[in-house]
């Protein structure tokens, strides 16, 4: 592999320097993240008398751009022109491409703007970035007038743009626009694909329509496309979000028939489902599997099944809860403690959590206080 060191000795001994050697090596540092090593063989093509090319700006801007110092990157665009070099498609391209990264939209659609003025006719991957930035930061509308004065420029877009503006368009809940967007993709040629689908299913159930949800998956199935850890999750957050939990516990057992394991979080969430609708046992079920699966369940799984105890007022199995907890190793958490408060609030007496809190030396936090300052003023009350 030629090296900067090797190549200056072969030049000292008469050979004549190459533009094309120059820009092979600046190519293979900005690669490597070696940006200044890159610099100093761009200053070299100018150091031996010969004329930097639009390829080595190019391959210099894009490794500033890279190396997050875009300012650099606008630098030596203006010495490109400068010196008499006009910048190509791939120069506004490459600056494009970080602005859009860096979320500086307007700063992207000015140079977009510009590009076009100067006769340039962007390409296929100039507009992919562009809808991707603007996606990705919620603007979907632009995203949606840059995909429509594509098709008029005659380019056609690929499955990935595709999937970057119905993933845009799911983030805003507009379910109607993505669907649509998918029916069109598909007139266009293109089979959605497992990202496409996955997109629509968190879409619909975060919007609450798991519904539609499920007529997704079974269009999924009859495409042959199996679900993802990805996909079955949100139907499961989907179903506990509208208190279904049957459903969401029969997706969870979907899941593990598909060899694919549930996290802490989805089991949790099914927990909380349950605990929510009174069946704490199940809940503690779902537990003992979570752990038979090798699962070390946190805080937060112990804190749905304390609420859940808390809330039927079953206070002495809440305090064997939080004994079982420390046992284990979890440590309880400021919501522990004002789960277990605000259950003897209710269902049991102030003296005992008072007691508990000594034994397992509890520091109270304001919404604990609060909560006992609120149980006193109704025992006042009431005398």
């Amino acid at each position: 592999m030629v090296t900067l060191g090797l190549y200056l000795e072969v030049l000292d001994y008469g050979y004549s320097p190459s533009v094309y050697i120059f820009n092979v090596l600046m190519h293979r540092f900005c690669k490597e993240g070696k940006i200044k090593d890159a610099h100093t063989v761009f200053n070299e093509i100018t150091n031996r008398g010969l004329r930097a090319t639009v390829v080595s700006f190019n391959t210099l801007i894009n490794g500033y751009c890279k190396a997050k110092n875009l300012e650099e990157g606008f630098r030596l665009k203006s010495v490109m022109e400068e010196s008499g070099l006009r910048p190509d498609v791939y120069t506004y391209s490459a600056l494009i491409n970080w602005l859009c990264k860096e979320s500086r939209l307007d700063d992207a659609n000015r140079l977009f703007e510009e590009m076009c003025e100067r006769g340039l006719v962007p390409n296929d991957i100039t507009f992919t970035t562009l809808i991707d930035g603007q996606s990705k930061n919620g603007r979907v509308d632009l995203a949606l007038e840059i995909y429509r004065e594509m098709l008029i420029k005659g380019l056609k877009p690929d499955l990935i743009m595709y999937n970057t503006l119905v993933n845009g368009l799911c983030k805003v809940g507009d379910m109607k626009e993505a669907r649509k967007l998918v029916d069109e993709m598909c007139t266009k040629g293109f089979k959605p694909d497992k990202i496409t689908y996955t997109t629509l299913i968190d879409g619909f159930c975060k919007e609450g329509d798991t519904e539609s949800a499920m007529e997704i998956r079974e269009e999924m199935i009859r495409g042959g496309i199996g679900l993802d850890d990805v996909a079955f999750t949100a139907l499961i957050s989907g179903f506990c979000r509208d208190g279904k939990v049957i459903e969401a516990e029969r997706t969870l057992r979907e899941m593990s028939k598909a060899g694919l394991k549930p996290d802490d979080t989805t089991y949790t969430m099914v927990i909380d489902g349950f605990c929510k609708k009174g069946d704490v046992k199940m809940g503690f079920r779902l537990l003992k599997e979570m752990q038979s699966n090798g699962h070390v369940p946190g805080v937060v799984t112990y804190n749905v099944l304390m609420n859940g105890l808390c809330k039927l007022g079953q206070i002495k199995n809440a305090n064997m809860l939080l004994d079982a907890m420390l046992n284990l190793g979890v440590i309880p958490d400021d919501i522990t403690y004002n789960i277990l408060l605000e259950g003897h609030c209710k269902h049991g007496k102030l003296e005992d959590f008072d007691k508990l809190r000594r034994e397992k030396g509890l520091v109270l936090d304001y919404a604990a206080y609060t909560s006992l300052v609120g149980k006193m003023s109704k025992d006042r009350q009431k005398r």
